[in-house]
């Protein structure tokens, strides 16, 4: 299976911009990206990057400069089904949580984000396309009804999480030990527990996160 990786190259994580600077934020998503492209090459399939702009990556990089739905539904029509769909800053994500994305039966198949986002997801059907503007899960179900698609739904912590708030780095230092946590570790952010959860600290500063 091919899979698509859409990545921000010139403003990503803006959300970050309280605890990473604009170069801190770049070589951080760039981190994300390189797990995210080790987890899907251990799983056996073959990922492209679908970049705003040229990255200096481990796989092929297809430069695509329009909006996100505009890039990937152009991306899908011009490769064999399937295709996933897998966004770069899933740092959580594993080669296991992957396979039971990519196994799963079902002309569309989605794995949901918080806050009702679609972080990743197989397309079988040709008429099927994406929309990532608003609530996407629920447009995206709505869509492959539409299209009389068969939709499965993959509920995965690891595949739910993706990272755009300073307290989702609690999450990569707690569940992800590769590149992204190495970054951070080097960066001084460490984990820190208050009243009982943790929270996100760095050497240094005053700045935990919350």
């Amino acid at each position: 299976m091919h899979v698509l990786v859409p990545f921000d190259a010139r403003q990503p994580k803006s959300r970050l911009a309280d605890v990473l600077d604009d170069g801190e934020r770049q070589t951080f998503a760039r981190a994300m990206l390189a797990d995210v492209l080790d987890a899907i090459e251990e799983t056996g399939h073959e990922p492209t990057v679908l970049s705003t702009a040229q990255v200096d990556c481990r796989a092929s990089v297809t430069v695509d400069e329009r909006p996100l739905t505009t890039a990937v539904n152009d991306a899908l029509d011009e490769r064999a089904l399937p295709v996933g769909v897998v966004m770069s800053d899933l740092a959580l994500a594993t080669a296991d949580t992957l396979d039971a994305l990519f196994g799963t039966a079902g002309d569309v198949v989605i794995a949901p984000g918080l806050g009702g986002g679609t972080n990743a997801l197989v397309v079988r059907h040709a008429e099927f396309e994406v929309d990532y503007h608003g609530t996407s899960v629920r447009d995206h179900r709505e869509a492959a009804t539409a299209v009389g698609a068969n939709l499965q739904v993959v509920d995965s912590y690891r595949l739910g999480v993706d990272i755009d708030d300073p307290t989702d780095l609690v999450e990569v230092l707690l569940h992800n030990d590769r590149t992204a946590t190495t970054w951070l570790d080097d960066a001084g952010f460490r984990l820190e527990t208050r009243e009982g959860r943790a929270t996100i600290a760095r050497t240094g500063t005053e700045s935990d996160g919350t």
